[in-house]
C-alpha cells in the first residue's frame, strides 16, 4: 500500500470532520403517517405558494400514485404542472429540461414524487434554478451551490435512498457516462413528507433492493472515520429497523407497519449518511450505474459484503459494537467471528430476497480499469472510509464479483 497516499488521504478525511462540525447541515421539516400526502396543499398555502412543478418518472405519471397529491392540491386551488421525464440515474440533460419547464410555467415550488431519482433530479434542478449562470457540471463536488433552492417538498414512494433529507444528489452525464455527487446543505429540502401507502404497491425487488441501499447508507456511515454520536444513533436506529422489517415488507406487501419503519429507516440512514458521508460501496457502484446504467440499489446489495470482506479487521470493533447493541450475535463471540456472521447475515438476506449477482454477466474485462479509475476517483480521498484501498484492491473486489 502506497503509505503517502494512505497518510494523505486520512488527513483529508481529519480535516472533512473538522469541517462537518462548523457547517450547518439543516433537517427537512418531517411529516409522516398514513395518508400524509395529502398536507401538501396546506404547506403550500402556508408558504403562498400559488403554482408548484412536480417532478417524477414514468412509471409514477401513468399509474395513479399521483392521484392524491393532485387531489389536495385542487383543493387548495394551487396549480401545477408535471415533469414526468426523470429516468433512473437522472441525467444532466434531464435537468435541463425540467429547468426549462419550471421557468416556462412560471413555477414557484418544487414537489418531487417518486425515489431517488426523482429528489435528486428536483434538487439540481432547483439549484440551477437559483444559480442560472452556473452549470450542473461546475457543481459537482462540495458547497458549489451556494443559495438557497426554492421551496422544495420530497415525497419517496422507495424507502432506500434518504434523499429526502440528504445534501446530496447523484447526477450522469450522458456524454462521458461519468456519475458524480453535488453536495451542498442548501439542497436538503424544505419538507419530507413519509407516508407509507405510496409503498404498498412497490414490487418485490424494488422493496428489497432499495431496502438495501439504505442499510448501505447507515452501514458506511457508521463505519467510517466521520461519524459523531449523533450519525452512529442515526445509523443504528436505521439498521435496526432494516434487520427487524426489510424482509417482512418483501414477503408481505401489504404490511403497512414494515413500509412504514422501512421509510424511517431510510430517512435515519440519510440523516446519518449526509453528516457522516458513505465509502466504497458507492464509489464502486456508481461507477457501475454511470457505465451500464445499472440500478444504484441493486449494485450496493451485491458489492456490500465484498467491500466489508476487504475492509478485513480495520471493521472489527465496530461490527462488534453494532452486533452487541442490536443483539445480533451471541455477545461472548470474538470480534472476528461477530464480523464474519454479520456479513453472512447480509449474504442471506440478499439470497432470501431474491438479489441475485448478475453483475459478473453485465461488467466488461475491457471496462475494468475504468470503472476503477472513477471508483478511486470518487472515493480518494473524499470518502473518509475506515481503511484506504488502492487502485488494484478495488479492480480485484470486481474481479471478486465477476467470478
Amino acid at each position: 500500500m502506497n503509505i503517502f497516499k494512505t497518510v494523505s488521504c486520512k488527513s483529508y478525511h481529519l480535516l472533512i470532520k473538522l469541517l462537518v462540525k462548523f457547517i450547518k447541515i439543516p433537517t427537512p421539516k418531517l411529516i409522516d403517517g398514513e395518508n400524509s400526502i395529502l398536507k401538501c396543499g396546506d404547506i403550500l398555502n402556508k408558504h403562498k405558494i400559488r403554482k408548484v412543478m412536480i417532478v417524477t418518472g414514468n412509471h409514477s405519471f401513468t399509474s395513479n400514485h399521483l392521484e392524491p397529491l393532485y387531489q389536495t392540491l385542487k383543493d387548495n386551488n394551487i396549480e401545477y404542472v408535471v415533469y414526468k421525464d426523470v429516468v433512473p440515474n437522472p441525467t444532466i440533460d434531464c435537468v435541463e429540461e425540467g429547468v426549462k419547464l419550471y421557468k416556462n410555467s412560471s413555477s414557484e415550488a418544487l414537489i418531487a414524487f417518486g425515489g431517488g431519482s426523482s429528489m435528486d433530479a428536483s434538487k439540481v434542478i432547483g439549484a440551477r434554478i437559483v444559480k442560472p449562470n452556473k452549470s450542473v457540471k461546475k457543481m459537482k463536488g462540495l458547497l458549489k451551490v451556494g443559495k438557497k433552492l426554492p421551496l422544495l417538498i420530497c415525497i419517496p414512494t422507495t424507502a432506500g435512498t434518504g434523499s429526502e433529507c440528504t445534501i446530496a444528489s447523484v447526477i450522469t452525464d450522458s456524454n462521458s457516462k461519468d456519475k458524480y455527487a453535488i453536495s451542498d446543505p442548501h439542497l436538503v429540502p424544505s419538507y419530507a413528507i413519509l407516508d407509507p401507502n405510496l409503498t404498498l404497491s412497490l414490487p418485490k425487488g424494488l422493496t428489497s433492493t432499495t431496502g438495501m441501499d439504505a442499510l448501505t447508507h447507515a452501514l458506511e456511515a457508521y463505519l467510517g472515520t466521520c461519524n459523531s454520536k449523533e450519525t452512529k444513533k442515526y445509523a443504528l436506529d436505521a439498521m435496526k429497523l432494516i434487520f427487524n422489517n426489510l424482509e417482512l415488507a418483501c414477503n408481505e406487501q401489504s404490511n403497512i407497519e414494515a413500509r412504514d419503519n422501512m421509510l424511517k429507516a431510510s430517512y435515519y440512514a440519510g440523516l446519518a449518511f449526509t453528516r457522516a458521508y458513505v465509502g466504497y460501496v458507492h464509489a464502486l457502484a456508481h461507477s457501475l450505474g454511470g457505465r451500464y446504467n445499472y440500478p444504484h440499489g441493486k449494485a450496493n446489495a451485491i458489492i456490500l459484503p465484498y467491500v466489508l470482506e476487504r475492509y478485513g479487521k480495520s471493521i472489527y470493533k465496530k461490527i462488534e459494537i453494532i452486533s452487541d447493541k442490536l443483539n445480533l450475535e451471541d455477545k461472548n463471540k470474538s470480534k472476528e467471528e461477530k464480523t464474519k456472521s454479520f456479513i453472512d447475515r447480509i449474504k442471506k438476506m440478499n439470497e432470501n430476497m431474491g438479489i441475485s449477482n448478475d453483475l459478473k454477466d453485465v461488467i466488461k474485462k475491457e471496462d475494468l480499469d475504468e470503472l476503477v479509475k472513477h471508483a478511486d476517483k470518487e472515493s480518494n480521498p473524499n470518502y473518509p472510509v475506515p481503511k484506504v484501498l488502492t487502485r488494484r484492491e478495488l479492480k480485484d473486489i470486481y474481479l471478486k464479483i465477476m467470478e
